[in-house]
C-alpha cells in the first residue's frame, strides 16, 4: 500500500532521532513533562496519605483566647492584655513557643523596611529642549514617607504564667520566643498572660491590613483592627515552627481555638467583630435588638442602624466606655472594626442544614448608595455559591465592613474598600469592584479560614483557590460579569511575561503578585474543570479536598494528590506545566498532507495520480513557452509511442505487480480498501512549552463542524512535536485549535490551518508639540479676568481615561 510505505517512512526516521545525533552519538532527550511528581512531592506517611487525606496519626495545635481590649479614641492607641492557653497535641515535647508580634512589620528596624525595594521608576524622555525626568507611583512614594514619620510596633509590659510569674523572652522582630519554665509534653496544655500596646496607624497612608481612618468633616474616626494581639506561631508535621518573619506579603499560619473577646470603647462606638455578641442587651438599644430580631426571618436586609441615626451619632462625644464582649468559636483569628459613623444591616440566611448565619454589613455614610444596595446582598450571593463547591459555612456570622483597607479577609469578617464618589455617583468599576471584592473576602472564609493552609509559604493556596470560587460566584450573580480574573484567555499577558517564576514559589519572592498567586491559579483551575478534567469530575474531588481538610491545614501535595484521587486522572502533567514551570500556552498546527489511498488498481489509481499531477501550476518557464513552436509539430514523423502515452498508462505489467502485491496483504488489511476515505496527516507544534489538549474544530467542505478533543498525553513522547492522522469520509476544508480560547493559547494566528489573519483594530493619535508661549499667553488673560476654571467636583483622573470601563 503506498499510504503504508510512506507513513512507514515518516515514522520510521524520526524514531533514530531518540537513540543518535545526525553526525554523533549526542542523545535525543527532550525534557519529560509527563515525569510524575513523587520526586518532587513529600513522602506520604500517617500524617498525610497518599491520597491527599489526613493520616491516620493527623495532629494539630490549638490556641485558645481570652483578651480584654481598650480602643483609645483621643490618642489611636490599642491596648490588651490576653490569657493563652496552649495545647500540645503533637508527639513533640516542646521546650519554647513562638508568638506572632505582626505590628512590628512596621517599626523602624524591620524586615519590611530593611529589605523592601525601591518603587519602581519610569523615565520619560528628554523631548527637545523639555528635559527627561524619572517617574514614580504617588502611592508608593506617599507610603515610604509615611512609614517614616509613622512608625508602629508593639510593646510588650508583661509575659507572666498563671501564677504571676514572669515567663523568659525574647523578641526577634516579627516573632518572639517564649521560654518554658518545664517542657511542655505531648498532649499536654499550659496558660500564660501577655499585656501589650501599640499605636494604630493611618492605613490610608502607610498601608498594611488594618488601621485608622479620619474624617476630617465630621471629626470622627473609623477604626479597622486586625493582627492586633500576639498570635501563637503555628507548629505542625510539615515545618515544626512556621516562624518565618513577616516581611508584608506571605500572611498567616495559625492555630484554631475559642475567643473571648471584650472589647471597651466609646460608648457611642458601635463595635463590629467576629463571633456571637454575647452581651446585646449592655450595648444594643432595644430598637437594635428588634430590628436584628426581624432580620433572621426578613426577605431582605434591614437597618439596625439607618443611615440617619448613624449621621445623628457623629456628632456625639461620649465621655463614658461601654464594653462589647464577642464569643467565636472554632477560629484561627479575629479582628473587629468600630466608629461612630456605622450604619448597620443584618440578613438572616437560612442555610441547606438548617443553621442560620447573620449576614451583615457596617459602612459610614460615604459608602452609600452603593453599600445599602450591594455588601449584604454580596455576602449571602457568596455563601450560597460557595457552600455548593465546598460545605456549609459553619459560622454564625459573615460581615461585610467599610473602612481604609481596600479588601483583607478574618474570620467571620472582612475589610472592603471601594466607595461612590462624594456626589454619589459610582463608575461601572466601582460598583462591579465593591461586589467582587466582598465576594472574594467573604470567600476567604472558605480558604485559609476554615481549610487552614499555609499562607506564610504558599500563598496561591487560598488566594489562587479563593480568587477561582470568586469567578464562579460573579458569573453566577448576571450575565457578562465583568471578572477580572478567571478566564483562560485573561491570563495571556502574564504567561508570556519576562518577569515571572512558577506558582510555587515562597510568598516573599513571588514577582506579580496578584498575577501569579491569584489570576494564575485561578485561570488553571477553570481550565482543570472545563477542558481537563470536566465540571462533574473536577466539582467531585474540588468539594472533596474542602472537606477532607475543613479545619485542617493541608499542603500543595495534599491538594494535587486529592484531585487526582478523587476523579483517577494523572494530573501531574498539569501540576508540572501550570505550577511549576513559567511555561504558556501557544499550540500551532504544522503542516498538513491530504492524502487518497492506492488501492493497486492501476486502471483507478494510475488516472488519479495523472490528476493530481495536472493540479499543480505550470513553472515559469513552462508557462512563458508555451506559444514557442515545437519540433514536433513541425516534424510529426518524431512522434511515436511516448508521445502518445504518459507515464501514468496502464500497461500488464502494473497489472501484474497491483495482483502481486494484494497477494501480500491478508483479510484484515484487505478491509482498508473497502471505504473511500480521505487520509489527513497534520503535525503540530508546542511552541510554548507547556503541553495541554489539543482542542481541534475540523470544517467540512459540506460546511458541517466536528470537535475533536485530543488529550495531553498526545506529547509524552515529543513535547516539542507531534502528529495526528484523521481518517475521513469527507474532505476537510479548515481546521483551528482552541476555537473558544479555553486553554490560554497565547497566539491564536497560528491555530488555523490554512491561516488566517487575527483580526483586531487600532486607533490613530496625533502628538501635540507643546508652546509654552501661547500658554504664558492663556494665562496672562485669565489673570485679568480675576478668575480661573474650577475643577469639577466628584471626578477623577482616571475616570477621563477610561478606567470606569469594565
Amino acid at each position: 500500500m503506498v499510504l503504508r510505505a510512506l507513513f512507514l517512512l515518516i515514522w520510521v526516521l524520526p524514531a533514530f532521532g531518540f537513540l543518535i545525533a545526525a553526525d554523533g552519538n549526542e542523545k535525543f532527550q527532550p525534557e519529560d513533562k509527563f515525569r510524575q511528581l513523587e520526586e518532587i512531592l513529600p513522602t506520604p506517611n500517617m500524617y498525610r496519605n497518599a491520597a491527599g487525606a489526613p493520616g491516620h496519626a493527623y495532629w494539630q495545635q490549638r490556641a485558645d483566647y481570652d483578651m480584654k481590649i481598650r480602643l483609645d479614641d483621643k490618642e489611636q492607641h490599642l491596648y490588651g492584655e490576653a490569657r493563652i492557653t496552649y495545647t500540645n497535641s503533637s508527639p513533640d515535647t516542646l521546650t519554647y513557643l513562638w508568638i506572632q508580634l505582626d505590628q512590628n512589620r512596621f517599626a523602624k528596624d524591620s524586615d519590611h523596611r530593611l529589605a523592601a525595594p525601591a518603587p519602581k521608576l519610569s523615565s520619560a524622555p528628554r523631548k527637545g529642549y523639555q528635559p527627561g525626568y524619572d517617574k514614580v507611583s504617588s502611592y508608593r512614594l506617599r507610603q515610604r514617607v509615611a512609614q517614616v514619620k509613622h512608625a508602629g510596633g508593639t510593646t510588650i509590659s508583661a509575659v507572666k504564667d498563671d501564677n504571676g510569674k514572669e515567663l523568659p523572652h525574647i523578641i526577634n522582630k516579627t516573632m518572639m520566643r517564649i521560654d518554658l519554665p518545664q517542657p511542655l509534653a505531648p498532649n499536654k496544655s499550659l496558660s500564660f498572660h501577655i499585656h501589650w500596646d501599640y499605636k494604630l496607624l493611618p492605613q490610608k497612608l502607610v498601608g498594611g491590613r488594618a488601621g485608622y481612618e479620619y474624617f476630617p468633616k465630621d471629626d470622627n474616626y473609623l477604626y479597622e483592627v486586625a493582627q492586633f494581639f500576639p498570635r501563637l506561631a503555628a507548629y505542625d508535621d510539615v515545618n515544626g515552627w512556621q516562624n518565618k518573619q513577616f516581611l508584608g506579603n506571605g500572611e498567616f499560619a495559625l492555630e484554631f481555638g475559642d475567643y473571648r473577646v471584650a472589647i471597651t470603647a466609646p460608648a457611642d462606638f458601635v463595635i463590629a467583630s467576629a463571633g456571637d455578641l454575647a452581651n446585646p442587651d449592655e450595648v444594643l438599644t432595644a430598637a437594635q435588638k428588634d430590628r436584628l430580631e426581624r432580620a433572621k426571618t426578613a426577605d431582605r436586609p434591614v437597618m439596625v442602624i439607618t443611615e440617619a441615626e448613624a449621621t445623628a451619632n457623629e456628632k456625639s462625644r461620649s465621655k463614658k466606655t461601654k464594653t462589647w464582649v464577642y464569643e467565636a468559636k472554632n477560629v484561627r483569628d479575629f479582628a473587629f472594626a468600630g466608629s461612630r459613623k456605622f450604619i448597620w444591616d443584618a440578613w438572616g440566611y437560612q442555610q441547606s442544614d438548617g443553621s442560620l448565619v447573620m449576614s451583615m454589613s457596617y459602612y459610614p455614610k460615604e459608602g452609600n448608595p452603593l453599600w445599602e444596595r450591594y455588601s449584604t446582598q454580596s455576602i449571602v450571593h457568596t455563601l450560597e455559591v460557595y457552600n455548593r463547591y465546598t460545605f456549609v459555612y459553619p459560622y454564625p456570622v459573615a460581615i461585610s465592613v467599610n473602612g481604609p483597607v481596600g479588601g483583607m479577609e478574618y474570620p467571620m469578617i472582612c475589610f472592603n474598600g471601594p466607595r461612590p464618589e462624594e456626589d454619589k455617583t459610582y463608575g461601572r468599576r466601582t460598583k462591579y469592584g465593591l461586589i467582587s471584592v466582598i465576594i472574594h473576602e467573604v470567600g476567604h472564609n472558605y480558604f485559609p479560614m476554615i481549610v487552614n493552609s499555609d499562607e506564610r509559604q504558599w500563598t496561591w493556596m487560598d488566594e489562587g483557590l479563593n480568587t477561582f470560587l470568586q469567578f464562579l460566584t460573579e458569573q453566577e450573580w448576571e450575565e457578562k460579569y465583568p471578572s477580572r480574573r478567571g478566564e483562560a484567555r485573561d491570563i495571556i499577558p502574564y504567561m508570556t511575561s519576562k518577569a515571572q517564576v512558577p506558582i510555587m514559589t515562597n510568598s516573599e519572592s513571588i514577582l506579580q503578585f496578584g498575577n501569579n498567586a491569584y489570576a494564575k491559579p485561578a485561570a488553571a483551575l477553570n481550565v482543570l474543570r472545563e477542558t481537563i478534567l470536566g465540571r462533574e469530575l473536577f466539582d467531585f474531588a474540588f468539594r472533596e479536598y474542602a472537606r477532607r481538610w475543613k479545619f485542617k491545614r493541608p499542603q500543595p501535595a495534599d491538594f494535587f494528590r486529592t484531585m487526582e484521587d478523587a476523579s483517577a486522572v494523572d494530573l501531574d502533567w498539569f501540576w508540572r506545566g501550570w505550577f511549576y514551570s513559567t511555561d504558556h500556552v501557544d499550540l500551532s498546527i504544522g503542516p498538513v498532507k491530504h492524502f487518497k489511498l492506492d488501492k493497486y488498481d492501476s486502471d483507478s489509481d494510475r488516472p488519479a495520480w495523472r490528476e493530481l499531477e495536472e493540479q499543480e501550476p505550470l513553472s515559469v518557464s513552462e508557462e512563458r513557452n508555451r506559444d514557442l513552436p515545437k519540433r514536433v509539430d513541425a516534424y510529426t514523423d518524431l512522434k511515436d509511442f511516448y508521445n502518445e502515452n504518459d507515464i501514468y498508462t496502464v500497461t500488464p505489467k502494473n497489472k501484474m505487480i497491483d495482483q502481486e502485491m494484494l497477494a501480500t496483504l491478508d483479510e484484515y488489511d484487505l478491509t482498508v480498501f473497502e471505504d473511500d476515505y480521505h487520509y489527513y496527516h497534520v503535525t503540530f507544534d508546542n511552541i510554548g512549552g507547556l503541553v495541554m489538549p489539543i482542542l481541534l474544530e475540523i470544517t467540512y467542505a459540506d460546511g458541517e463542524k466536528e470537535m475533536q478533543r485530543i488529550p495531553a498525553e498526545i506529547w509524552r513522547y515529543n513535547p516539542e512535536q507531534t502528529s495526528k492522522l484523521f481518517v475521513t469520509e469527507r474532505e476537510i476544508v479548515a481546521m483551528q485549535i482552541d476555537p473558544r480560547w479555553e486553554t490560554a493559547d497565547a497566539d491564536v494566528g497560528n491555530n488555523h490551518y490554512p491561516r488566517k489573519p487575527v483580526q483586531s483594530r487600532f486607533k490613530m493619535f496625533k502628538q501635540q508639540r507643546r508652546n509654552m508661549m501661547q500658554e504664558m499667553q492663556k494665562e496672562e488673560v485669565t489673570d485679568t479676568v480675576g478668575q480661573t476654571e474650577k475643577p469639577r467636583k466628584g471626578r477623577k483622573n482616571r475616570d477621563r481615561k477610561g478606567a470606569d470601563q469594565p
